[in-house]
């Protein structure tokens, strides 16, 4: 466990006769002895084992100090703790709790740390897929690792529930360099991929990155084909609704909605047609407006076309508001039967709840770095954003099954770091035991030993 450090000491202002002096000499000391409870969650869902199993690695086991496990645990739970940069890992690799995500103790080689550095880890990042070359001899199957979100999220549930969710939602990347696939996004005014996300309440089932010169709906047929169909062969009488904005209501997805029992509420883009079809709604809420002093809504469903672009009518709800602003009306298209499904609850319960989404999309791109897709090549890029994604998998499973009903229970990725993770401790090593002794201030020691405890029982 070498750890480099500056001797020089660093004079403060001094405090009741005493000299105030710092230095980076401390020895075996971490900021993120919360990596331990990272450590153990891995123990209860077997994340790193099943992602590494995702890799083909045919490097010479003669040369190779860092074996992929080790590799893609010590990425994932790096950008966990919060170090997004593959050029942090050159001090990381050092740190002496994060040793303990390797496989072993001492490195096989006395000029190595047990964790990679920036080079290694760059040339995991830059695997192809379903390919090794002379250069590259580490590869991944993309198939594997598409599939692991879902079975992570089958996994995550004692039986099949009666009914599931799948929000859907496109969103901006930004880029800054010359990255393949980079296109200018009118909508977002910038320079972007636009990645396609698919979550099932707090689970993320698809991370997929696209270049952005294409409709927010492209491909979105096929991931969902794909999740349904793993879901099913799981969970064959599960009913499954997919919730979008207007940007995925596209006769396509639709149509095999209906093909394939599956049902859909679809935000609508508002027209003069449609708007015509509501006028007496949207008077009737203008009246109560004006009669009560604060914004009335009045909702309508009725059967609709467009002129040319649907290929049968189907049901739309209509939500007649009228505000100080004046008329504010929004439409759904849904295949939810109206006796199943009011259209009242259907907009407000229903389809406004897919809202709660953009705040995980905000988790993995604000909390955890998804965004950080400056690699040259696409499939790189890929590969980081599921590396950010496997991290949202690894938290959400901490405060799944450590956190339930504690002050943590909905606290986001970043919170979670910030109170439970990036805690300071000092490690010594005896030939019995490797002792982590953390902060004894620290506020949320409760919560971390509760969740210790939960999660070990959720092992065995």
């Amino acid at each position: 466990m070498q750890t480099h450090c500056i001797s020089a000491q660093l004079e403060f202002e001094g405090f009741d006769g005493h000299k105030v002096v710092a230095g980076f000499d401390g020895g075996a000391i971490t900021s993120d002895a919360g990596a331990l409870l990272l450590r153990h969650v891995d123990g209860a869902i077997g994340l790193f084992d099943r992602v590494a199993a995702c890799f083909v690695d045919r490097r010479d086991a003669t040369c190779t100090v860092h074996s992929v496990r080790t590799l893609v645990g010590q990425r994932i739970a790096a950008i966990a703790l919060g170090y997004e940069d593959v050029d942090d890992h050159d001090t990381l690799r050092h740190d002496p709790v994060l040793a303990l995500l390797s496989e072993r103790l001492t490195p096989k080689r006395q000029d190595c740390a047990v964790l990679a550095g920036k080079s290694t880890l760059n040339r995991l990042e830059h695997g192809r897929p379903d390919e090794t070359t002379r250069y590259h001899k580490i590869a991944y199957d993309k198939s594997a690792l598409e599939a692991l979100f879902v079975e992570l999220f089958l996994d995550a549930h004692d039986g099949p529930p009666d009914e599931i969710v799948l929000d859907l939602d496109a969103t901006d990347d930004p880029l800054h360099g010359n990255q393949e696939g980079k296109f200018f996004h009118g909508y977002y005014d910038c320079y972007c991929y636009l990645p396609l996300y698919i979550f099932c309440g707090r689970h993320l089932l698809a991370a997929k990155l696209r270049r952005s010169n294409i409709d927010a709906s492209a491909g979105a047929v096929e991931e969902v084909a794909r999740i349904v169909t793993q879901i099913r062969a799981r969970w064959p009488k599960v009913g499954i609704i997919l919730r979008a904005d207007s940007g995925f209501a596209r006769d396509e997805m639709m149509s095999w909605c209906e093909a394939n029992g599956v049902d859909y509420v679809f935000g609508l883009a508002r027209n003069k047609r449609l708007e015509r079809t509501i006028a007496e709604a949207l008077e009737e809420a203008r009246q109560a407006a004006e009669e009560g002093g604060a914004a009335a809504r009045v909702f309508r469903d009725f059967l609709w076309s467009t002129q040319d672009s649907w290929s049968r009518r189907r049901r739309v709800v209509a939500k007649a508001e009228w505000t100080r602003m004046g008329a504010n009306p929004r439409f759904v298209v849904t295949s939810l039967a109206a006796e199943r499904s009011a259209p009242k609850p259907l907009y407000e319960a229903l389809y406004c709840a897919r809202g709660d989404m953009e705040n995980r999309i905000k988790e993995c791109q604000l909390d955890l770095y998804a965004d950080r897709t400056s690699a040259r090549t696409m499939r790189a890029n890929q590969l980081r954003l599921w590396f950010a994604a496997l991290a949202y998998v690894l938290i959400c499973a901490l405060r799944r099954l450590g956190l339930a009903q504690t002050r943590l229970a909905d606290a986001t990725c970043g919170t979670i770091r910030l109170k439970l993770l990036k805690i300071g401790a000092q490690v010594r090593v005896s030939v019995r035991r490797i002792k982590v002794a953390m902060a004894s201030a620290c506020p949320h020691a409760a919560e971390f030993a509760l969740a210790h405890a939960r999660i070990g029982a959720a092992a065995r």
